[in-house]
């Protein structure tokens, strides 16, 4: 499986992802699941990816051939624009792969999320579906989430606000749904890759990965967990009944 997430807030995006693509027993392999494309002054693009791993291959492959050729996300003139862009790639592989997958029984599944900046244009935060389609983030609903999600969701609703939100306080948030979801679920693992972008900066300078062994990984987990459980103690006591209900 995967989880990955991004947060839009008014001074930029955190994106974020795992990188476990199976996982049993006997099976655990790694692969990025983010990637960037970036005209320095001018345009940056950041895609995370779930789903089949052949597929999205298949589309980041396209994108960045088209890319280096001066076509494609290359010379977009909006997000919006971007959006659509991978949208007609993964229709165009679909058309490809998707009978010989249905055939056998299986289903044509990737998505996409896409944040990034075009110059001229705001930053913005777009989920592109399999079907090619695009659904922008907004002030209301400000981040984005693609994989297995539910357990990194709560502590997004609760703490993420758009207009208050700082970009440090967003890769936290970030880091700790990254850290939920693989507590409760082992097919999602490290290595994370974070990634940083503020607004109008038209360049990429904060990236890192963290690997199983981060001690800054290892130290939030640990902070987190006895904030939480102080937390819990210092609520208010269970009030119950007399008994006769």
């Amino acid at each position: 499986m995967t989880y990955c997430v991004g947060i839009m807030t008014r001074q930029g995006l955190v994106m974020a992802s795992d990188s476990r693509t199976n996982a049993g027993y006997d099976d655990v392999n790694v692969c990025r699941k983010m990637h960037k494309f970036i005209q320095p002054g001018e345009r940056v693009f950041i895609l995370l990816c779930s789903g089949s791993l052949s597929l999205s291959q298949s589309v980041i492959t396209q994108l960045g051939r088209d890319f280096e050729r001066g076509l494609g996300l290359a010379v977009v003139k909006t997000m919006y624009d971007a959006a659509r862009v991978i949208g007609e790639q993964i229709r165009r592989v679909g058309e490809i792969d998707r009978p010989a997958l249905e055939r056998d029984g299986y289903r044509y599944n990737v998505h996409f999320i896409l944040g990034g900046q075009v110059k001229g244009e705001p930053h913005r935060l777009y989920l592109i579906y399999p079907q090619g389609n695009p659904l922008s983030a907004a002030e209301e609903s400000p981040y984005l989430q693609i994989g297995e999600f539910k357990y990194g969701r709560p502590i997004l609703d609760r703490g993420v606000r758009y207009d208050r939100t700082t970009l440090e306080e967003a890769s936290k948030f970030a880091l700790l749904s990254l850290d939920s979801t693989m507590r409760s679920n082992v097919t999602v693992g490290p290595p994370i890759d974070l990634a940083v972008y503020g607004a109008d900066e038209l360049k990429l300078s904060r990236c890192r990965r963290f690997g199983p062994d981060d001690p800054d990984l290892r130290a939030l987990n640990v902070q987190w967990e006895q904030t939480l459980r102080k937390g819990v103690q210092d609520l208010p006591a269970v009030r119950f009944d007399d008994g006769k209900g």
